[in-house]
């Protein structure tokens, strides 16, 4: 797509932030390039240069310039880097969680070349003084380039609209209550007609409260035999049917957040089929695991929405091949240790993914030959696009962004320490293939396996972070 944002109706997107970093020069020799909308797949050499892929060629036909280093990667393969739309960082607020810096870097360790950041912090990003700081922040600790989307209501209310043309031109990247859903569908309404003025899609976490109730998990069979209050798919099913109505009516853009259930797969379909501009991601998580790994109460594995049934897993994947799910997101949420400790009912939802969902799909979908791996670099490198953020391509005269990746390689998810200041990973202690060794982001070496070179990654050797220090918030 050469104007992702023009075909979304949007306005010319911002820049997204990073720190400086010396742009890269360096030889990838013999890796098996794949890139879906290049038309890339089978070995070849990349050449970069400033920053820039200079050249393209058969394996062993680019020589090395002087300054730049060579790197065999005849054993790996070479994708655009990944795009995640759907990241909790915990700045402001709860920084002994996470930070712009930590959670970028755990971006990159697991391929990430961009991500965007969710507003439900402390204080909540609503006001163009709090996104300026943040995007003050960026530019002195990320490595790789983040986006911010902030709050449709203040302080995530659901009330009262934020002043959205003044935070998109502070520089926001969308706007979502990510954490709690739109309740009230007129102040949806309105905010939907904000968007013409502030051009930016909304974002929406689909769940009906009033259905959600007090539960914890999915409802069904599980929870019945544990004995836990449960989260019935009807309640993020019927939210999207609705939202998707608004928008249809409005003329709206909107993102389908972290779909769970064949319910919500289908909303979306006749919504698209209806001609509604509305997009959907889905999870690592959702696409690998259901209720079924809540038995034990591991409350890593409690996040919102819940995992849920077989059925409804089945379906997200079938979306994906389909194209009904345009993306993968991580929903990223990291929390303290003694969160995550307390009782099943108390604790708060979400998981870590970052790091792990690359190899947890590759692992758990690729390897089997359930999805094919060019699908999966494609929904894996689609989700900025979604607002207005051109894809990164296997390109000459294309800015480096790429991730080298060893699929032969297996590894402990934590068994080495994370990059995240938070452990709450649903993948704990699972063996999984596919290790990024090397990432690019906007032209710049922002991770490498071990640390050597002019990357930040320490990830091979990572050692343990100290305790944090208080609960928080729940996603």
């Amino acid at each position: 797509m050469s104007d992702p944002a023009a075909a979304n109706g949007l306005r010319a997107l911002v820049e997204l932030d990073a720190q400086p970093a010396p742009p890269a020069d360096l030889l990838l020799r013999g890796a098996h390039l794949l890139d879906p909308r290049e038309g890339l797949d089978g070995p070849g050499d990349v050449l970069v240069r400033g920053g820039r892929i200079a050249e393209l060629g058969a394996p062993g036909s680019l020589a090395a310039p002087p300054e730049a280093e060579e790197i065999d990667a005849s054993s790996l393969h070479a994708f655009p880097a990944f795009f995640d739309p759907h990241v909790h960082l915990r700045t402001p607020g709860r920084e002994d969680e996470e930070d712009i810096e930590s959670g970028t870097r755990a971006a990159a360790g697991g391929g990430f070349g961009g991500i965007l950041a969710m507003p439900n912090t402390d204080p909540v990003v609503d006001t163009a003084p709090v996104l300026r700081s943040l995007r003050d922040r960026a530019r002195a600790e990320a490595h790789v380039p983040i986006g911010f989307l902030a709050a449709v209501t203040r302080g995530q209310a659901g009330h009262e609209l934020t002043e959205m043309a003044e935070l998109a031109d502070t520089g926001a990247v969308g706007f979502t209550d990510d954490g709690l859903p739109v309740r009230s569908a007129g102040i949806l309404r309105l905010a939907l007609q904000y968007q013409r003025l502030a051009g930016r899609p909304l974002a929406l976490h689909e769940e009906d409260p009033d259905l959600s109730g007090e539960g914890v998990m999915h409802e069904g069979a599980v929870s019945a035999l544990l004995g836990v209050a449960g989260i019935p798919s009807i309640s993020e099913s019927t939210m999207i049917a609705r939202d998707a109505a608004i928008a249809g009516y409005e003329g709206g853009r909107v993102q389908m957040q972290h779909l769970s259930a064949r319910k919500s797969v289908d909303a979306v379909e006749r919504a698209k089929a209806a001609g509604v501009a509305v997009s959907a991601e889905v999870t690592p998580h959702h696409l690998t695991l259901t209720d079924d790994a809540v038995r034990d109460l591991d409350t890593a594995r409690k996040m919102n929405p819940p995992l849920r049934s077989e059925d409804d897993r089945r379906a997200l994947l079938e979306g994906l091949r389909s194209g009904t799910i345009d993306c993968i997101a991580s929903d990223h949420a990291p929390h303290a240790r003694e969160e995550k400790e307390e009782p099943f009912e108390l604790a708060p939802m979400g998981t870590t993914g970052l790091e792990t969902a690359f190899a947890a799909l590759y692992t758990e979908l690729v390897e089997p030959g359930v999805v094919g791996l060019s699908l999966l670099v494609e929904r894996l490198t689609a989700g900025g696009e979604l607002f207005g953020i051109p894809a990164v391509r296997l390109a000459t005269g294309a800015p480096a962004s790429l991730c080298l990746v060893d699929l032969g390689a297996r590894w402990t998810v934590g068994e080495a320490g994370y990059q995240s200041r938070s452990q709450n990973s649903c993948f704990a202690a699972r063996e999984l293939a596919g290790r990024v060794v090397l990432t690019l982001a906007a032209g710049a070496v922002a991770w490498r396996l071990g640390g050597s070179g002019n990357g930040p990654g320490r990830w091979g050797g990572a050692t343990a972070r100290p305790e944090p220090a208080r609960a928080g918030s729940s996603e």
